[in-house]
């Protein structure tokens, strides 16, 4: 039986030692027996078990593959799995029926792979824009100890929480977005076609022209004129701001900026706080140690404050500090996940404090979604209204003021 090193806290002390166990997620399961929470694990020995042999070179595939792909994948081979069905045919039943050709490639080469010798989760090492790290770790565990349709359920359930939140974000912004497309569109339509014809009318009446009027017109000859080098410049400053986007300085800019945005910082703390409580909470649960699931963890974020946060606690803990204690450090995690992780760890259910975070953090997003959803269209309705309103009024006064005179 394969010999482990640990390194496991127990409350607030850090312990060292060594186990027996079968796997690495059996390891995990006996020190959670014992009241022990895995920090670092160790094969003493012959490398680590588990970790699969590399995948056989196989050709590129071109292609796009939606996340919600993967999703159907993981949940039809899980019940394929149940049902008796060898992993092999079970792909290539999967292959056949799918409709993205990329995915059908793909798991083309993932059934020779495995046909060859590989691991399932080694054959997806190839794949990571499709299959992130996560997926590879939580399906790696469940090859370990033998509950891969379990897995693959609890990878396929995570990722479709993921998507709803996203869907519910899209649509919650696509009515604003519509309505801003639409209102600015009307506006330049206005001042570069309607104005001219408006302009000859008024030169010819021979009368001092309104403020309102006289203010819409240089806006409309304004545009008229420089359109080509208002374009030139927008077209620069995106591509300035993506490019800026790419490097780390940037992007950390970026994200203390978004932060500090009224509502709206709040609303991204909250969503990248309870997207990292469940990604990690499910690591664990699946057998994980926890320095290598924050790790795994932390990519699955975009917020470089945060990321750079948590990067800091993984490194207390590495050390043998304690990871809610580190996080409590910082200004900007909530004190009610920091506590709520202290508890976890010295309980030893640290997945479970996990999963209670990423659930309070879930709702509330959900709800300051709605809330900034019903504040966001009546505000963009009345801000249209009102430009609209000026322009129509601008237009109309000179007429007004002739048939007074």
């Amino acid at each position: 039986m394969p010999t482990y090193k640990y390194k496991a806290k127990k409350g607030l002390e850090t312990t060292e030692g060594r186990i027996e166990a079968l796997s690495e997620k059996a390891a995990v399961e006996k020190l959670g027996a014992l009241g022990y929470l895995p920090v670092k694990l160790e094969s003493v020995g012959a490398g680590s078990v588990g970790a699969g042999s590399e995948p056989a070179p196989t050709r590129v595939v071109r292609g796009r593959v939606r996340s919600k792909d993967v999703t159907v994948f993981s949940r039809q081979l899980a019940s394929l799995l149940k049902s008796g069905v060898p992993i092999l045919r079970a792909i290539e039943i999967i292959s056949e029926q799918s409709e993205n050709h990329k995915l059908k490639a793909i798991l083309k080469n993932v059934h020779s792979s495995i046909k060859d010798g590989s691991t399932f989760s080694s054959a997806f090492l190839r794949y990571p824009n499709v299959f992130p790290p996560i997926y590879i770790a939580i399906i790696r565990s469940g090859e370990d100890s033998g509950a891969l349709p379990e897995a693959l359920l609890r990878i396929a359930e995570y990722r479709l929480k993921q998507e709803e939140v996203l869907s519910r974000v899209r649509m919650a912004m696509a009515y604003p977005l519509f309505m801003g497309f639409v209102g600015c569109g009307t506006i330049v339509f206005m001042l570069t076609f309607v104005m001219p014809k408006l302009m000859r009318l008024f030169s010819g009446m021979g009368q001092n022209l309104p403020l309102p009027t006289r203010i819409l017109i240089a806006a409309s000859s304004f545009l008229r004129q420089w359109y080509p080098l208002i374009i030139i410049f927008l077209a620069v400053f995106i591509f300035v701001l993506r490019a800026q986007a790419r490097t780390k300085a940037g992007r950390l800019y970026l994200s203390s900026f978004m932060l500090r945005l009224p509502l709206v910082g709040k609303f991204i703390l909250k969503a990248e706080l309870g997207r990292f409580s469940r990604t990690l909470g499910l690591l664990i649960k699946n057998g994980i140690l926890i320095l290598r699931a924050i790790e795994i963890a932390i990519p699955a974020l975009d917020n470089e404050v945060i990321k750079n946060i948590l990067r800091q606690s993984h490194k207390d803990l590495e050390q043998g500090g304690s990871f809610g204690k580190s996080l409590k450090k910082s200004k900007l995690i909530p004190v009610f996940m920091s506590n709520l992780i202290i508890i976890g760890e010295e309980s030893g259910k640290l997945d479970d404090a996990l999963s209670e975070t990423a659930f309070s953090y879930e709702r509330d997003t959900d709800e300051s979604l709605k809330t900034m959803a019903n504040l966001l269209e009546p505000l963009m309705i009345l801000v249209m209204g009102l430009i609209v309103g000026f322009i129509v009024v601008a237009m109309l006064l000179p007429v007004f003021d002739m048939n007074t005179v």
